[in-house]
């Protein structure tokens, strides 16, 4: 992979259904200034996290690397819990993606059925990840240059609203921002901003792909670095810029998760074909991390056979470098998803959606605590911070920053009733995971 597919892998691992869907729930929740600063804080814990992940990636660059650094610097119990996590984020991400695209499909062919479009996504995708990794990395790049040039004209379009530039229904005067201190600055209080940072952590998610892409990218030692340095301002411009225009334009009751807040914007400055053009963006935006997603786990399932987690059947690639059986059984995990969406969704799938929110969250933690005893080992064996290709700053604050924040994310969804039961499921899923792990490894040594 080059520099402008490592760019775009990242960016468009983070643009997807959170931007364009959850950002309504958030506004909703927290208000228009809390929203603001729920993802201003949440860009700040990803870019810390980004620059522990740096550090490491550019030192070591595997493919499917997360648990590689878990393992060696936490423990191997924690490194096969992160990659199982991370799996399960994606799979599970795998089913709703598909889902959603069956949908958009279906509202505009109303007499076919939803699954038919489906199966042809899940197909799409399946070839897009299996024919090599630089055709995966080529459909990706595009899929996501159509997300960002959608992303800059909503901003572009929203901004002339909202100086009166462009008319915007229900308004004879220029908007400006009186929308966003309209109720005050918290109008369901501060605790709304804390109960939202676990939405806008899985908005986010996604960013951390770099280092899934490390053991196959051209030059790490730069493109990393530079893909990395980007992120913040990206992540500022893209999702900071579009939640103000929202915000400004949208009064935040009317916010919510049944439509979403850039078709409600679209609707109400009555550009023609706003509703069709935005569900294409939309459905692009659910490929693409679908298209992420896949590759992701697919690495993943490579990278713990690798390291002899699992049989080293699963490690095998073609001739392309394509790792078929961990392609082939990620693609029935989300198939497995999708089908649990339908036949259990109150009860399964509720609880595997639960575990998958909090999982990119957890592995972020692993990722900071991976760096911080990485640089203590680096420095114990010799070695001095100046050979570092690329260095984590202000270590050891940035990475335990990144560690306390991105906790502390998890801790404060206890205030949120709604998002409770996401904790109660995840502590004994990672138990169960440990439980596996040191379970099999006495099995071995009995034998």
């Amino acid at each position: 992979m080059e520099s402008r597919h490592l760019l775009m892998i990242s960016l468009g691992g983070v643009i997807g259904t959170g931007l364009f869907l959850s950002s309504g729930y958030t506004i909703h929740e927290a208000g228009p200034i809390g929203t603001i600063l729920a993802y201003a804080v949440g860009a700040v814990i990803v870019y810390l996290v980004m620059l522990c992940l740096g550090e490491l990636s550019v030192a070591m660059p595997q493919t499917g690397s997360f648990h590689v650094y878990a393992d060696k610097y936490i423990g191997p119990g924690t490194g096969f819990t992160v990659a199982i996590l991370y799996w399960l984020t994606w799979t599970v991400a795998l089913g709703s993606e598909f889902t959603a695209a069956g949908l958009i499909m279906h509202t505009w062919f109303p007499n076919s059925p939803t699954w038919i479009w489906s199966l042809l996504f899940m197909i799409v995708i399946f070839t897009s990840n299996a024919l090599s990794v630089r055709f995966f990395a080529e459909t990706e790049f595009w899929f996501s240059s159509i997300k960002v040039i959608a992303i800059i004209a909503f901003i572009v379009l929203g901004a002339l609203a909202i100086f009166g530039v462009l008319p915007i229904k229900g308004y004879t005067h220029a908007p400006l921002f009186h929308n966003l201190f309209r109720d005050g600055m918290f109008p369901n209080g501060v605790k709304g901003v804390f109960t939202t940072m676990l939405t806008v952590n899985f908005a986010f998610s996604g960013t951390e792909l770099i280092g899934i892409t490390a053991g196959e990218t051209k030059d790490p030692e730069k493109n990393i670095p530079k893909a990395i340095h980007t992120t913040l301002l990206r992540l500022i411009i893209f999702f900071i810029g579009s939640i103000t225009v929202m915000a400004a334009l949208v009064p935040w009751q009317k916010a919510g998760v049944n439509q979403s807040p850039f078709v409600l914007v679209f609707n109400s400055i009555e550009l023609p074909f706003a509703g069709d053009l935005m569900n294409f963006v939309v459905l692009t935006a659910i490929l693409s991390a679908a298209n992420s997603g896949l590759y992701a786990s697919t690495r993943m399932l490579w990278s713990l056979a690798h390291e002899g987690m699992i049989p080293m059947k699963y490690a095998k690639t073609n001739s392309r470098g394509v790792p078929m059986i961990a392609l082939v059984l990620s693609m029935l995990g989300g198939v497995l998803a999708l089908i649990s969406s339908v036949v259990a969704a109150s009860t399964v799938y509720l609880v595997l959606v639960s575990i998958s929110g909090l999982a990119v969250v957890i592995v972020w933690m692993a990722i900071a605590y991976s760096q911080i005893n990485f640089r203590k080992q680096w420095l114990k064996s010799g070695h001095s911070v100046s050979e570092l290709k690329f260095k984590t700053p202000w270590y050891p604050v940035v990475p335990w920053a990144a560690f306390i924040l991105s906790f502390l994310s998890c801790v404060l969804i206890v205030f949120d009733p709604t998002q409770r039961p996401a904790l109660f499921y995840m502590i004994p899923f990672i138990a169960a995971c440990y439980a596996v792990y040191y379970g099999k490894k006495m099995l071995k040594k009995r034998s």
